[in-house]
């Protein structure tokens, strides 16, 4: 099987442990996205027992968290596709009322474009996401 998730780690490790990761996956467009993803390759969420659903939750949950009080975006976007890679994980997005598509999903047409200034400066804040994601994953997976 090729799965990326299985082959790479996915982005920046910002933490993990032997059941998952959060990564900061380095979109241009959206400094501070990242994903949450299950270490083992199981393709559907359902399929993960009941213990290991919470804790992927908690985990999206603790990153949010983080996001927010780091970014402070207007919205934080979740989301859990898996059709181009079928490979529990979830994103979890800081939107900003100016950001490249909204207010529409990021993967919709493009609404406007982006500083790099701008972008410079969420990608400045962004690496402070380490800190934060470890401190809020302590808390909720404790």
């Amino acid at each position: 099987m090729d799965c990326v998730f299985c082959r790479e780690e996915g982005g920046d490790v910002l933490w993990q442990d032997d059941t998952l990761r959060v990564v900061l996956a380095g979109e241009h467009d959206y400094p501070g996205f990242c994903r949450v993803i299950w270490n083992a390759h199981i393709a559907e969420f359902s399929d993960l027992s009941e213990e290991e659903r919470d804790r992927v939750m908690r985990a999206v949950y603790a990153v949010e968290r983080a996001m927010r009080r780091v970014m402070q975006p207007v919205k934080v976007n979740l989301a859990s596709l898996g059709n181009q890679v079928p490979h529990v994980h979830w994103h979890v997005i800081p939107r900003f009322s100016n950001d490249a598509h909204f207010p529409l999903p990021i993967w919709a047409p493009r609404q406007r474009t982006v500083s790099e200034a701008l972008l410079s400066q969420r990608r400045a804040q962004a690496t402070l996401l380490r800190e934060a994601v470890r401190t809020e994953i302590e808390q909720a997976l404790d």
